[in-house]
C-alpha cells in the first residue's frame, strides 16, 4: 500500500486501535506502496535501480529573471514485488512565466487506487490555472489558493476519478524575483541550502521551508477531532507501528497518515482539510544557495541535512537530484524491502553550482 493511506478492506490480527480497542478492518502495513495500477514494475532490487524513466532528467536555464539559475527534476516509480502493475502516483511541475519572471517548481504525491489520476490532474492543470487567473500578478496566494481549489472541485465530480479514498499532496515554491512563496498541502516538502557564516560559507544547513501536515500536529489534529475524526496510530503487541492516521469517528477507515490533502473526500469528513499553508521570504543571495522540492519518498529516509550536503557534493543539479532518488530508493529497500514513488526537484540560486 502507500504510506499514506491502509487498504479498508482487509483483516488485522493483533493489532490494537484508539484506547486499545480492536480497530477492526485494517491491513497490518507499515511503509507499503499502493498494490492496483497498470504499468509493468521495476525488475530487480536496489543493485539495478537507475533513474532511467524519470519524467525530467534535463537540467533547465531559468528563463525568467529571478533567484533561480537553473533546475532539473525527476520523478521515478516506485518498486513493489508484489503488485506488478504498479504505477507512478507521483508528479512534477516545472514551469516558468516569464512575463511576472516566475518560475513555479512543484510535487504531488497520490495515493489511493486512483491517486495518479488526481496528481496528473494538477499537474495538467494547475500552472495554466495559475497564471490565467486574474489575480496572478498581484497576489500570488490568492491565485494559486483558489487555482487549486477549483480543480480539486473538478476532479471530487469527476465521474472517472474516485476520490472517496484516493487523493494527492501538494508542495510547491513559487519563486518570483528574488521573493519565495511556499505552497503546501501534505507531507511533501520543500527546504532550502543556506551558507553557515560559521565556517565562512563552505558548508551549507538545511532549512525547513515549508512544514509537514501530520495528524498529531497540536492544530491539525484540534480541527480533526473538531470534525469528529479520529487521530491514532495502528499498534501491535511489539508497540505503535506506523505514523499517526486519521479516522472517521465509528469506521476504522480511511486511515490517512497526513492532516491535509486533495481529493480523500471520506477524509474530508474527519478534518482532514485541503487549505494549503503559504510561506512567504525573501532569498539572499549572500546566503541561499539552493532549493529542493520532494515528495516523501525522498524525506521518508532521507533527513533535511543529508539531502542538502547531497546537493553540495554533486557537480550539477542534474546529479543532485540523480544522487537523491538513487540514494532514497536503496534506503527503502533496505528498510522495507519496497520503494515508494520519489519526486526531486533541486534548484539552484544566484548562480550557485552554475558551472
Amino acid at each position: 500500500m502507500n504510506p499514506h493511506s491502509i487498504t479498508h478492506t482487509a483483516s488485522l490480527a493483533g493489532a490494537a486501535g484508539e484506547n486499545g480497542k480492536k480497530p477492526g478492518p485494517l491491513a497490518k502495513i507499515r511503509r507499503r506502496l499502493t498494490v492496483t495500477g497498470a504499468t509493468s514494475t521495476i525488475d530487480g532490487g536496489v543493485s539495478k535501480l537507475t533513474v532511467s524513466g524519470v519524467s525530467d532528467p534535463n537540467i533547465h536555464h531559468a528563463k525568467a529573471t529571478c533567484a533561480i539559475t537553473g533546475y532539473s527534476g525527476v520523478s521515478k516509480k516506485g518498486l513493489a514485488p508484489y503488485n506488478p502493475k504498479k504505477k507512478n502516483q507521483d508528479a512534477l511541475i516545472m514551469t516558468e512565466d516569464a512575463s511576472t519572471n516566475t518560475i513555479i517548481l512543484c510535487v504531488l504525491d497520490g495515493h489511493g487506487e486512483h491517486g495518479d489520476a488526481v496528481a496528473i490532474a494538477f499537474q495538467s492543470q494547475l500552472a495554466n490555472e495559475m497564471m490565467g487567473h486574474p489575480m496572478w500578478k498581484t497576489d500570488l496566494k490568492q491565485a494559486s489558493a483558489e487555482s487549486i481549489a477549483k480543480i480539486e472541485r473538478a476532479v471530487i465530480r469527476d465521474y472517472n476519478v474516485d476520490t472517496e479514498f484516493s487523493g494527492t499532496t501538494l508542495s510547491m515554491a513559487i519563486i518570483r524575483g528574488n521573493k519565495i512563496t511556499g505552497v503546501n498541502i501534505g507531507d511533501s516538502r520543500v527546504i532550502i541550502g543556506k551558507q553557515v557564516a560559521e565556517t565562512g560559507g563552505v558548508d551549507l544547513e538545511a532549512e525547513e521551508f515549508t512544514h509537514d501536515h501530520k495528524p498529531d500536529t497540536p492544530l491539525e489534529r484540534q480541527r480533526i477531532l473538531a470534525a469528529g475524526g479520529r487521530v491514532f496510530a495502528v499498534k501491535y503487541d511489539d508497540g505503535i507501528d506506523g505514523p499517526p492516521r486519521v479516522w472517521l469517528g465509528h469506521m476504522d477507515v480511511p486511515g490517512l497518515a497526513m492532516s491535509r490533502s486533495l481529493g480523500d473526500s471520506v477524509a474530508h469528513t474527519a478534518g482532514v482539510s485541503s487549505e494549503p499553508e503559504f510561506f512567504e521570504r525573501e532569498l539572499d543571495p549572500a546566503t541561499d544557495k539552493c532549493i529542493v522540492v520532494a515528495t516523501d519518498g525522498l524525506w521518508e529516509f532521507v533527513s533535511n541535512e543529508e539531502t542538502i550536503n547531497m546537493v553540495k557534493a554533486a557537480p550539477t543539479a542534474v546529479s543532485s537530484v540523480e544522487t537523491l532518488v538513487r540514494e532514497a530508493n536503496a534506503r527503502w529497500m533496505d528498510e522495507e524491502q519496497v520503494i515508494d514513488d520519489t519526486t526531486v526537484i533541486t534548484a539552484t540560486l544566484f548562480g550557485y553550482m552554475d558551472s
